[in-house]
């Protein structure tokens, strides 16, 4: 009966897993039909072509490639910037006691429950008054930290002991070295986890880049990608290849990180 049970759960686990493929692979072979019947027919043995990428990568206006690697550097170093200040100020909420540490806990609470949308007009003053406005330091002082990151390494470095450090401290280990080479090594599960949240939010974001990101030269590949959506004519096969090329980066970047993904959500479940 165990048997039986066991089977059965992976046949489930190996249908569900297929049919959330299904979409994906929906997008590859729409990428290799012919640009004016995406939408007409399946793919056949006889008629795979690579002319949407070959399009794609001709595209002058928007040039996809450039805004590729525009996304590339400002979703890999934003995702450095958050990653060092959001466990750093975790760190000092964790570890440390202050005067005004709970009001301060408790205003950074208090931002989570304003939306993103409200932000958007004064974050954007802001960059505008100093000067910042289509720049990739704009983009990325406005991406530098965020109360979920803080709060999310504060809560997994609640858990390193007390004792470990003050042994660093006898042993002569400065509180960044203690923060660097003890505190941070722990807590890997949970940095693997949100360098890929992290990583995910700035590569799809659309809204704050398209306006902040005003020259051609500066775009990323959501603004590159929603460009090819015209009002009077759409371009389906090269949306479908630079759609299909966007999410390879994701795939790639959670095959890599799935251990710590997975560790890092799991961590805290389970007690003993």
């Amino acid at each position: 009966m165990k048997l039986f049970a066991k089977i059965l759960t992976y046949v489930l686990l190996t249908i569900a897993a297929l049919s959330a493929l299904i979409p994906m692979w929906e997008l590859f072979t729409s990428t290799l039909r012919p640009s004016d019947k995406v939408f007409s027919e399946y793919l056949r043995a006889s008629n795979p072509t690579l002319q949407n990428y070959k399009d794609l990568w001709e595209l002058q206006n928007p040039n996809y490639i450039r805004s590729l690697f525009n996304s590339l550097f400002l979703a890999c170093t934003g995702v450095m910037l958050q990653l060092f200040f959001c466990s750093l100020a975790g760190f000092a909420l964790a570890k440390y006691e202050f005067k005004g540490k709970k009001i301060l806990m408790a205003v950074q609470l208090l931002t989570v429950f304003i939306p993103g949308a409200v932000t958007l007009g004064p974050g954007y003053q802001l960059m505008y008054q100093l000067g910042l406005v289509d720049t990739y330091l704009g983009m990325l002082i406005g991406s530098a930290g965020n109360v979920f990151g803080i709060f999310l390494f504060r809560q997994a470095m609640l858990a390193v002991p007390d004792e470990l450090m003050n042994a660093a401290r006898i042993d002569g280990c400065t509180e960044f070295g203690i923060y660097w080479n003890i505190v941070m090594p722990i807590v890997r599960p949970m940095t693997g986890a949100f360098c890929l949240l992290t990583f995910m939010g700035s590569w799809n974001s659309l809204l704050w880049p398209s306006m902040m990101l005003q020259s051609p030269g500066h775009h990323t590949l959501p603004i590159a990608l929603s460009s090819l959506v015209g009002l009077y004519s759409q371009k389906y096969g090269m949306t479908m290849a630079g759609t299909f090329v966007m999410v390879l980066p994701v795939v790639v970047l959670f095959l890599v990180l799935q251990k710590e993904f997975i560790s890092g959500l799991t961590s805290g479940a389970v007690k003993g």
